[in-house]
């Protein structure tokens, strides 16, 4: 159903270049004042103008779930409506693969939002009148899709949102949560790659808003549109974007994965904000392990094995079958007395090893029951790396070193 933006998975979807926005006051004198540095705070003190967007620049990967976060105020929904030029930028360029927004016609821009860049609103923006089914049609009416087709098209996309056998209810019939299916299913009938999603979930009472994050996601995974998902929450950040952007007075002060915003803030504003997101949940088994130092493969003979046991002066090996894939550990006191015999009929450790996504919460308890490194394998059971019992140690003190030192610390300033 998507329409081809014309580059490849990976590439650019959406490009933000040098974007400004400024209200109010003397907005020429602002903007010229604020393109050679000038604070925001000087801005508006100088001219009694608002500097909302400061220089923001990012680019956006086709597929990717990009988390726009921050403080109110900071400039995050006048950074997405500025996207779609429901605002127009001050200055700078905003592209979608290789064409301009910001250089669009009217009709350009109208054509743009009714087929490829659509909006997820914070407050649904149903219309009252309208039946569920016609609500998620609408888009798709003022297109002039046929009738027969935008009912097809609505009914599908409330079953992907979980709302089949919904669409002859009225909006006052639904719940907060279900209203936003709603509108979500709404912009999934336009069947535009591009989602713009304003703090949709921000209303909604925790168990909900984790629901419809569980639900993002797994339409994420089966449908790879490109997503730009604005919110003040860091845990829902973390939990659902692939990078995060953080702003501070219109600015972004640090953008990349949720694990590197996390463990390696940029400055001291970063630091704070992430302070309340436990580091042992953003710790993986793929960023503490390492390249498997004693490996013993099940066609090799305990001879075999005994030798490299003996000239890396090590107690066990991690063993792999023929195609790499972990089978169990080895233990030196099997071998020393096998002789020719096969790894393959010598007694293993079947202890379970953990996928590259594995958490630190989850890597612990599996660290404590054993006595050798623990095997880090890949989708397909392939060993990838190890994690000796001393690094999992090092990494569960660090993290609690780091969350003992962000306690002590205040909250983030609102600039």
């Amino acid at each position: 159903m998507s329409i081809d933006l014309g580059v490849p998975d990976g590439e650019v979807a959406v490009s933000v270049c040098n974007l400004y926005k400024v209200f109010g006051g003397n907005e020429e004198g602002a903007l010229a004042r604020a393109l050679t540095g000038t604070t925001k705070a000087a801005v508006q003190e100088q001219h009694g103008s608002v500097l909302a967007l400061d220089n923001v620049s990012f680019d956006v990967r086709r597929g990717e779930l990009f988390v726009v976060m921050g403080l109110s105020g900071c400039g995050k929904s006048t950074l997405v409506r500025c996207i779609n030029r429901l605002i127009e930028p001050s200055s700078g360029e905003v592209w979608l693969g290789d064409r301009e927004i910001t250089k669009m016609s009217g009709e350009e821009l109208r054509e743009l939002r009714r087929s490829e860049v659509a909006m997820v609103f914070q407050h649904y923006g149903l219309l009252p009148h309208r039946s569920v089914l016609d609500n998620v049609a609408w888009g798709l009416e003022v297109n002039g899709v046929e009738k027969g087709r935008r009912r097809e098209r609505a009914e599908e996309a409330l079953a992907a949102v979980g709302l089949r056998g919904w669409g002859d209810r009225s909006p006052d019939q639904l719940s907060g949560g279900m209203k936003q299916r709603v509108g979500l299913a709404r912009a999934l009938a336009q069947d535009a790659p591009v989602l713009l999603m304003d703090e949709p979930f921000s209303a909604l009472d925790p168990v909900i808003r984790r629901e419809l994050q569980d639900e993002l996601a797994k339409l994420q995974a089966e449908l790879h549109k490109t997503i730009i998902f604005i919110t003040h929450d860091l845990d829902e950040a973390v939990r659902i974007g692939d990078r995060i952007a953080i702003m501070r007075d219109g600015a972004v002060v640090q953008l990349g994965e949720p694990s590197e915003v996390v463990l390696s803030p940029a400055n001291d504003f970063v630091r704070e904000f992430t302070r309340d997101v436990r580091l042992q949940s953003m710790v993986t088994a793929a960023s503490v392990m390492q390249e498997p130092t004693c490996i013993a493969r099940t066609e090799q003979t305990a001879a075999q094995v005994l030798a490299t046991l003996q000239g890396e002066d090590r107690m066990q090996a991690l063993v792999v079958d023929e195609e790499e894939r972990y089978v169990g550990t080895i233990d030196l006191r099997d071998v020393l007395d096998a002789g020719d015999r096969s790894v393959a009929t010598l007694p293993l450790q079947e202890d379970d090893a953990v996928a590259v996504d594995t958490v630190l919460d989850e890597l612990v308890p599996r660290g404590l029951r054993s006595d050798h490194p623990v095997a880090v394998v890949d989708g397909r059971g392939v060993l990838v790396g190890e994690i000796p019992l001393e690094t999992l140690a090092e990494a569960m003190t660090a993290g609690e070193q780091d969350e003992g030192a962000a306690v002590a610390g205040g909250g983030p300033s609102t600039g």
